[in-house]
């Protein structure tokens, strides 16, 4: 959609620009937005159609799906997404089945027989790479792969794959890569003395009895390589982490309130962040397009400023991995004073995706947090799902960050469910300490104001904190 109907739909719904454009007014949407395209420095030949440019160059696959509770949409719900997952990864999607089964086979994940009708499906398609919906074995990795003779990867390595792809600041690749690593070591693979890296015996340097022997083998080092970049970069997350908890701190200290904007993955929170503050952050119609937490302060109707954090999208099935590496930046969910929840209200089954979100803020001990359930994407959502959703939860807000609908409704949340400052002051501040009568508009609630020849005298409810600096100015 052009700039000129977003402000004219933004124009309706709030004239005197309250709201700020769906792209934001920052740099970061332009800037990423700017690297995709440079006309005039293609080098591919220019006689190869599209068609043959994407069997080169993307990935062709085909999906599998074990379906082994809940309905049949929910299973046909579940490949779908994946089919959106892969297609995020940069790959064709060529064909999906799904199988009936009351687990999935231990062996190769869909049985032997159905292994090899898989097999010829992927003859038959010319795909170069299976992706299974769920999270396989090694055993299971390895054995379907011998029989499909193509690579083999589940769920959860194609969600680390957006992740390294999407992941932009020092922190992101730092805990994309941790995730990547507690999910490689167990799956590295080697073949008997093949593997050896080292000799034993006199080939060895002679080192006589005891030391004979195969030696460590390659699969041993990769292991041992893999524990010592995992412990570096747990170090390294762990002294980011810091610089976060610091901020977080400060903050506090100033008695701002935080609120997190987390929900599913393509839920449009970025869209209601850039809507609320301008932030300007990258808005994309794919999954797991914000990786980075952006936090932007704001303000409350009657002036109190509060933080609004954009957090990492959620999926059915989350990696623990990516979970326990992203725990830091989590945290900003955990530690917020509110947190509003977006659903994707244009979502076949929002409720699913409600559920999913849910049990990541388990995960993540939020759940003690309060909650502000926001339906995004009312403009594009079919009645029937908004009726089910107003039945599922009365108190949520319907809105569109789009078009701007709603917005107004979700500001009057905030002014409610923001926590207030509590000590009522009435103080005498001298104009040499302007700084504390900017800090009492920043973290506090003015009443009244008044200026005497020998300062200001305000009429304020505070935070414990500026009351304490406050009481000497007590009148």
């Amino acid at each position: 959609m052009s700039d000129p109907v977003i402000d004219q739909q933004t124009d309706d719904v709030r004239p005197d620009d309250v709201f700020h454009d769906i792209e934001g007014e920052g740099y970061d949407l332009s800037e990423r937005g700017a690297l995709r395209r440079m006309p005039g420095l293609s080098t591919e030949l220019t006689d190869v159609t599209e068609v043959e440019y994407r069997q080169l160059r993307l990935e062709q696959v085909v999906l599998v799906g074990v379906w082994t509770e809940g309905s049949a949409e929910d299973a046909q719900n579940s490949l779908t997404e994946l089919a959106a997952l892969a297609e995020t990864a940069g790959s064709v999607v060529l064909d999906a089945v799904m199988q009936r089964r009351y687990r999935p086979d231990p062996a190769t994940y869909i049985g032997s027989g159905k292994a090899k009708e898989l097999r010829e499906i992927v003859a038959a398609t010319g795909a170069d790479t299976i992706v299974c919906d769920g999270e396989l074995s090694p055993g299971q990795l390895r054995q379907l792969e011998q029989v499909v003779k193509v690579k083999v990867i589940d769920r959860t390595a194609l969600i680390l794959d957006i992740f390294a792809q999407h992941a932009s600041s020092k922190e992101g690749k730092a805990q994309v890569e941790l995730a990547q690593m507690s999910y490689m070591l167990p799956r590295l693979r080697g073949w008997g003395e093949s593997m050896s890296r080292q000799a034993g015996g006199r080939v060895a340097g002679g080192g006589g009895m005891g030391t004979r022997g195969p030696g460590e083998t390659k699969i041993e080092t990769d292991r041992r390589r893999i524990r010592s970049r995992m412990a570096k970069l747990r170090r390294e997350i762990a002294g980011m982490a810091t610089t976060r908890e610091t901020k977080r701190q400060e903050r506090s200290r100033h008695e701002v309130p935080s609120v997190a904007i987390a929900g599913y993955t393509n839920a449009g929170k970025s869209s209601l962040l850039n809507r609320l503050t301008g932030a300007g952050v990258l808005v994309e119609n794919a999954l797991f397009a914000t990786l980075d937490p952006t936090v932007r302060r704001s303000q409350t109707r009657d002036g109190r400023t509060f933080t609004l954090t954009d957090t990492v999208g959620f999926v059915r099935h989350l990696p623990h991995q990516l979970v326990e590496a992203f725990r830091s930046t989590l945290e900003e969910v955990s530690e917020s004073d509110l947190i509003l929840h977006v659903v994707d209200g244009s979502h076949p089954d929002p409720e699913s995706q409600i559920n999913a979100v849910h049990d990541v803020f388990g995960e993540i001990d939020a759940l003690k947090v309060p909650e502000v359930i926001v339906v995004n994407k009312i403009d594009d959502a079919a009645p029937e799902t908004l009726l089910r959703l107003r039945s599922l939860v009365p108190d949520a807000l319907f809105v569109s960050a789009l078009t701007g609908e709603g917005l107004d409704g979700l500001l009057d949340v905030l002014d409610s469910r923001l926590p207030r400052p509590q000590i009522d002051v009435h103080v005498l501040v001298p104009y040499d300490r302007g700084d504390l009568v900017s800090r009492v508009y920043v973290s506090g609630e003015v009443l009244s104001e008044e200026h005497e020849p020998d300062g200001t005298l305000l009429s304020a409810r505070v935070g414990s904190d500026l009351a304490g600096q406050l009481a000497p100015y007590a009148v």
